[in-house]
């Protein structure tokens, strides 16, 4: 069964790890960020059915990620989930277009019985193609769900990271990706250390795609790379 897709925006990291076990252990796909910037650029990349926002976020601030959100996709469930308990905040949400308001302290219980209401209540159906996860590029299969690398004569497991790095790259094949998407949308934050980790990830990627001459990883100095599937 397919697994709606959430993205939760929450600047109290307890409170948002929390949040994404109990989510997740009730069927629900759940990304974490932790600013305004890094959960637009995780939404712009991640195709969510569904999204949570604390309102006090460092960066963008919920109001402000809202209506980006709504400029963008006009249908998808937004919940505002924050400490500010004012009734002009809460018009102020309402008139962005949120579909509720939860005021912190909450109940999980309540949290979730509001999240399947909305879901009810808009029929909404996980994206059927994200869901699908299969690439086919050159002599290669790639099924992301499953981690497998394949073409005409080798199968390949992937790991995990490995696997998301290769699925960014190929939702949007022959465009330039930035190495900040890839690691903001993989990792939450885009630091030294996580760069130097993503190069091993795309030097892995490159070997195992050196089987197809027209399959490559074009890196392009200090912006990021793009999957070239064509000649």
């Amino acid at each position: 069964m397919k697994r709606t897709k959430i993205l939760l925006v929450e600047d109290d990291t307890s409170l948002g790890f929390l949040l994404v076990d109990y989510l997740e252990s009730n069927g629900f796909d759940v990304k974490l960020y932790r600013d305004g910037d890094s959960g637009m650029k995780g939404y712009k990349a991640g195709n969510f059915d569904f999204c949570i926002l604390d309102i006090m976020l460092p960066g963008i601030d919920g109001f402000s990620l809202a209506k980006r959100i709504r400029a963008e996709n006009k249908t998808i469930p937004i919940i505002f989930l924050t400490a500010r308990s004012m009734k002009q905040d809460k018009m102020k949400g309402f008139d962005i277009g949120v579909d509720d308001y939860i005021t912190k302290p909450f109940d999980e219980d309540e949290l979730l019985c509001r999240i399947n209401a909305i879901i009810t209540r808009y029929n909404i159906q996980p994206n059927e193609d994200i869901n699908k996860e299969i690439y086919q590029f050159g002599v290669f299969t790639f099924d992301y769900k499953n981690l497998l690398l394949k073409s005409n004569t080798n199968k390949k497991r992937l790991t995990q990271k490995e696997s998301e790095v290769l699925r960014i790259l190929c939702l949007r094949p022959n465009e330039i990706i930035t190495r900040e998407n890839i690691m903001v949308s993989i990792w939450g934050n885009n630091d030294y250390f996580i760069g130097r980790s993503l190069d091993v990830f795309i030097a892995k990627l490159r070997k195992y795609l050196s089987e197809d001459p027209n399959i490559n990883i074009e890196n392009i100095p200090k912006v990021g790379y793009i999957l070239r599937t064509e000649k």
